[in-house]
């Protein structure tokens, strides 16, 4: 190895007594520079709220509000609030209200906010308070808490806008957007190496459809299915103990599953071989909304038996996206009998807002027969629905459970 000379100065050695150092045994390679950028921007989402009765929503008080549902922007949960008779007993209920408040944990949330109250006239005469496209002085508002609120006490004076265009058919319409201030910063990316979805479901869903090497079949309805036990057994520990442990079946290569039919048997294995849902219309050769939401209920039912838990949840969430007034009943019911208890909530609050219209379902008699402790429940959301709108609808619930709503017995017309 060479080793490096000594370095000299420009008079040639070390004579000459007092020369000045030179600067030639600096580092040639000089440091790189490197950049960064901070960048702040807003995660935009809208939601429009409907007030259908708007006349009727008159009288409930000052301070009481009619809320929309939850929506989710930036990550937060946010909520529209109308005030029919205004938030402050000062105004007199002469003006209404409207705010936008955060619903969900967080703290000093920083947000641009638009309200709109839409013009139903055609003409686009609509009533807009917003922080977008223009310049804040102060910057982006900030919520501090959960239930904080933007808005305005004196939205519209009440007796001016019932007399407009805003107003139809006891209809009033309102648009809100929120923007969620977020930073990040971002750096120079060198390099990057593509990589390729994975390709793991397909792989073993072609062993599946193939059937090779498959060690085990189910008699499933008269139908037969091919399948692997080491496969069965990793995804399922119901399996694994019937394939495996030591209690296991004495018959491990001819199995009869009992108490399901084959078309829940075969979206059962595809989940297991693939880890996604099937295509429901597909697997039933149907394109009834109703017929795949029995097979999804069916299928969930089959995921708590087989310790399937991402299935069941999958099946939970694709019943959520499903839920109708046909159909709630009998998820309410399913929900119930397997502890699905997010989807039992989610059932219980739309059975609760559409409760007239479900009571008329066959699904709603089957739910009564089978779980008849969840109508409690059922007039608990119910209840819960009424407080939070600070409206009291006063139904007659004979259908429900024999009681008004004030909870009396009530005797039977003959």
């Amino acid at each position: 190895m060479a080793v490096p000379k000594p370095c000299r100065g420009q008079g040639g050695g070390l004579a000459g007594g007092s020369a000045a150092p030179s600067n030639s045994c600096s580092s040639s390679a000089a440091s790189p520079t490197t950049t960064s950028t901070s960048i702040t921007d807003t995660v935009n989402g809208s939601h429009h709220f409907t007030i259908n009765g708007y006349s009727l929503s008159k009288g409930m008080g000052v301070g009481k509000y009619i809320a929309s549902e939850t929506f989710v922007v930036g990550g937060y949960e946010w909520a529209i609030y109308f005030y029919p008779d205004g938030k402050s007993a000062e105004d007199n209920s002469l003006y209404v209200s409207l705010f936008i408040a955060l619903a969900s944990e967080g703290t000093d949330v920083r947000a641009l906010f638009e309200l709109t109250l839409l013009d139903q006239s055609g003409k686009g005469k609509h009533k807009t308070h917003t922080h977008f496209d223009r310049t804040l002085e102060s910057g982006p508002y900030t919520l501090k808490y959960r239930g904080s609120m933007w808005g305005y006490k004196r939205f519209f004076r009440r007796a001016v806008l019932e007399q407009s265009d805003y107003i139809k058919d006891d209809c009033l319409s309102i648009n809100c957007t929120v923007g969620v201030v977020g930073s990040r910063t971002e750096g120079p990316k060198i390099y990057m190496i593509p990589v390729t979805e994975s390709n793991l479901g397909e792989d073993f869903g072609e062993f599946l459809d193939s059937g090779k090497g498959a060690d085990v079949t189910f008699d499933v309805d008269g139908e037969i299915f091919r399948a692997h036990k080491l496969v069965l057994a990793a995804r399922s520990p119901v399996f694994k103990a019937q394939l495996f442990g030591p209690m296991k079946d004495l018959n491990t290569t001819e199995i009869k599953v009992e108490d399901m039919e084959a078309p829940v048997f075969k979206a059962m294995l595809h989940f297991i071989y693939r880890d996604v849902l099937p295509d429901m219309h597909e697997l039933i050769g149907s394109t009834s909304p109703m017929a795949s939401t029995s097979m999804t209920q069916h299928l969930l039912a089959a995921a708590d038996r087989y310790g399937l838990d991402r299935l069941r949840l999958l099946s939970e969430a694709k019943l959520c996206a499903e839920i109708n007034i046909d159909t709630v009943a009998t998820t309410l019911a399913l929900a119930e009998q397997h502890q699905c208890f997010q989807l039992k909530l989610v059932c219980l609050k739309f059975a609760a807002s559409h409760l007239k219209a479900v009571m008329h379902t066959e699904g709603f008699d089957y739910l009564k027969e089978s779980c008849p402790s969840v109508l409690s429940e059922l007039l608990e959301s119910l209840a819960r629905i009424e407080k939070d709108s600070g409206m009291v609808t006063r139904y007659r619930y004979e259908g429900l459970d024999g009681s008004d709503v004030n909870g009396r017995r009530v005797r039977q017309r003959t």
